[in-house]
């Protein structure tokens, strides 16, 4: 019997940086993830196309940076992607790179000696930083802000008895992670997502598991307590997700049952732009065939178990 009976909802949380208005940038994310799933099941493809409200997305980026990304910069990549079935012989090379390997080395010696950080940071990495330190500070209580966007869904999603699908991409993962923390342990909320995705995430990295909500509390209260299942997937060559393993640093919530499983899964992620390859892009994760695949599950599972409660 299921303990939900309402229409399943998958809510995305994307990360840094602008992203298009928010109605345009659904369209295309939720494309992607259709035609990820097409690709595995056309049945459930079907089913979630015909009820189009069951993906949401959490438009956060615009009061953090007070502008939208213009989406015709990326449509062509994004038509691109939709085309291609999988990562090419080209794609996977780039990605494995000794280039790309060496900066993710260096940038995991940087995570671990931390005054190492500037020096080796480029433009890119530096502007990421400062975004990321403007949450960490909750500077004009942005952060809160931000996590409050994501809280008001969830919380009227458990109200509703519908199964949560809760998907955060790179920081959006964090804010996932700490909106979860906070319902659990501060608001003691009885909210509990189904399952949790995180793509491109950082949250295994030193610099921010030492900085997310509850690090410095002990481990009753360390944790979220309400996430039933936790998948990560993480691109080879991503610079974001340096180290690509959930399960060995959150182990310690396993045993006292706050989440039941916790599973790392490698992908390439072959997405374009202008010719260049971008393995930490959201597109590619969403129509990637091991997150579709998980989607697909968790879907014919939660959309057929309707009324059963």
């Amino acid at each position: 019997m299921s303990e939900f009976s309402g229409e399943p909802l998958i809510i995305y949380v994307p990360g840094l940086k602008p992203k298009p208005e928010p109605a345009a940038h659904r369209r295309e994310l939720f494309r992607c993830l259709l035609e990820g799933v097409r690709r595995i099941d056309p049945r459930s493809a079907e089913e979630m196309e015909n009820h189009g409200h069951c993906f949401d997305i959490v438009g956060w980026t615009y009061d953090y940076y007070g502008e939208y990304r213009d989406l015709n910069i990326d449509i062509a990549a994004i038509d691109a992607l939709v085309e291609q079935s999988s990562a090419s012989e080209q794609d996977i090379a780039e990605a494995v790179s000794w280039k790309r390997r060496f900066l993710r080395w260096l940038y995991a010696l940087a995570d671990h000696f931390p005054f190492l950080m500037h020096p080796l940071a480029d433009e890119n990495l530096e502007i990421q930083l400062r975004d990321l330190r403007r949450y960490v500070k909750n500077n004009n209580d942005i952060a809160e802000f931000v996590r409050r966007l994501l809280k008001m869904p969830l919380q009227a999603a458990w109200k509703s008895n519908r199964p949560v699908l809760l998907i955060g991409h790179s920081m959006g993962s964090i804010i996932a992670y700490d909106s979860l923390w906070q319902l659990s342990q501060e608001h003691e909320s009885e909210c509990r997502i189904d399952l949790f995705m995180t793509m491109g995430s950082p949250l295994a990295q030193n610099f921010i598991r030492r900085r997310i909500m509850g690090a410095q509390e002990s481990p009753d209260n360390r944790y979220p307590r309400n996430i039933k299942r936790w998948v990560n997937i993480a691109a080879t060559g991503d610079l974001t997700s340096i180290d690509m393993r959930m399960a060995n640093d959150y182990q310690e919530m396993l045993e006292p049952g706050f989440t039941e499983s916790i599973e790392d899964h490698q992908v390439f992620n072959y997405f374009r732009l202008d010719g260049a390859l971008n393995v930490h892009a959201e597109y590619g994760y969403l129509i990637n065939e091991v997150t579709a695949g998980f989607v697909t599950d968790w879907w014919r599972s939660a959309y057929q178990d309707r009324g059963s409660a």
